[in-house]
Parts: C-alpha cells; sequence; structure tokens
C-alpha cells in the first residue's frame, strides 16, 4: 500500500497545467477615441461661434452705412438753400426730412460705436438680451421715420417739379431746379438709411429670436 501511495501524485501530476498569471484587460479603442457625437457637438459649437461673427459684423457695416446715408441727407437738406426764396425753412415737410435725418444720425453714430466696441473691444454695455431688444425696436422705430419723412418729401418734390416744368422757358440753371434737385438727393439718401436699417432690423430680430429666456 506505501508503493501505491507513493506512485499516485507521479502518475497524476503531469495532468494539470500550471498556472499562468494574466495580463490587465487593455482598453478599448472605442473608449479611447472621441465618439462621434462629441465631434458633431464641437462642429456645431465652431459654426455657431462663426455665424455669430458673421452677424456681428453685418450688423455693424449695416449701421454704418445707415450713417453714412443719415449724415448726407442731414447735410445736403441742410444746405438746400439757393435763395430767391428757394429755401428748406419754407416747407414744413424739409424740415420733417432734416429732424429725422439728425435724428437717424444720432442713433446710427451710438448703435456703431456700441457694436464695435463690442466686436473689437469685447465690452459690452448692455446684456446680450438687452442689446438684442434695443437693437430690434430702435432699427424699427427709425426706419419708420425714416420713411414716412423721405415719403411726404418726395410728394411734395414731385409736386413742385411739376410745377417747375410747367414754366416756360424756365432756365435749367436756376434756382427753382436747383432746390428741387438737391431736396432729391436728400431725399434719396433718406431712402438709402431705411434700407439699410430694414436689413439691420432683420438682423437684430434674428438675435432676439436666438436669445434663451429660461
Amino acid at each position: 500500500m506505501s508503493n501505491l501511495d507513493d506512485d499516485t501524485p507521479k502518475q497524476y501530476a503531469g495532468h494539470f497545467p500550471p498556472t499562468v498569471p494574466t495580463a490587465p484587460p487593455v482598453a478599448s479603442t472605442d473608449v479611447q477615441n472621441k465618439s462621434p457625437g462629441t465631434t458633431f457637438a464641437v462642429s456645431e459649437i465652431v459654426q455657431r461661434w462663426k455665424r455669430e461673427d458673421f452677424m456681428k459684423s453685418g450688423s455693424l457695416a449695416l449701421t454704418g452705412l445707415a450713417l453714412l446715408f443719415s449724415l448726407l441727407s442731414f447735410i445736403v437738406m441742410a444746405a438746400n438753400n439757393h435763395g430767391d426764396g428757394m429755401d428748406f425753412n419754407q416747407y414744413e415737410t424739409y424740415r420733417y426730412v432734416l429732424a429725422i435725418a439728425i435724428l437717424s444720425t444720432v442713433y446710427t453714430g451710438g448703435k456703431a460705436f456700441r457694436q464695435a466696441l463690442e466686436l473689437w473691444a469685447g465690452k459690452r454695455m448692455f446684456q446680450q438680451r438687452t442689446s438684442a431688444l434695443i437693437g430690434f425696436f430702435g432699427d424699427q422705430i427709425m426706419a419708420y421715420l425714416l420713411i414716412s419723412a423721405a415719403s411726404s418729401a418726395a410728394s411734395l418734390t414731385n409736386l413742385l417739379r411739376e410745377a417747375i416744368d410747367g414754366i416756360v422757358g424756365i432756365d435749367t440753371d436756376s434756382s427753382a431746379v436747383a432746390f428741387v434737385d438737391t431736396s432729391s438727393a436728400s431725399i434719396t439718401m433718406a431712402f438709402l438709411a431705411f434700407f439699410a436699417l430694414a436689413m439691420s432690423a432683420m438682423i437684430s430680430g434674428y438675435k432676439l429670436s436666438t436669445q434663451s429666456y429660461i
């Protein structure tokens, strides 16, 4: 019996393979790499930043154009005095155009300064939502005033031109013709300022619609 007991371990010793230590699991490449959702979110953020910068630059350009046209309308109408009774002060409609042109110059000048400060210096005078509200309603109100003044003045200018054309033998270099032509130039500048502010109001409306109210 002792011989059997001694041979038994030797007989079954090779039937059990030695234990080999296992290496730690390797991290999956899917976990290490960025997921498609993360890449898409980053791309959306970059596109939104580019869109916002484009809107800011476009709004500033339109405001600058409105400022230029308003200033020209104001200067041309203020200089519309050709003697022989041909003075814009004699017509209430032309005085209205001058007043609105001055008001539009002040408004667009202040807005252009604020937008340039926000775009290049990164400083905000108002909160983003407050700025969008001021731009949206301010552009609409000023555009309405410009179109109303220009429309009424255009009607008066057409009547004056018809009256001048009805005069036989009038000199084309007369003060009356120069007065009507100067008035037409000022009214044209007011119309152009209106179009610039109307387009700026559309951009302001888009900015306002994208604001979060939560």
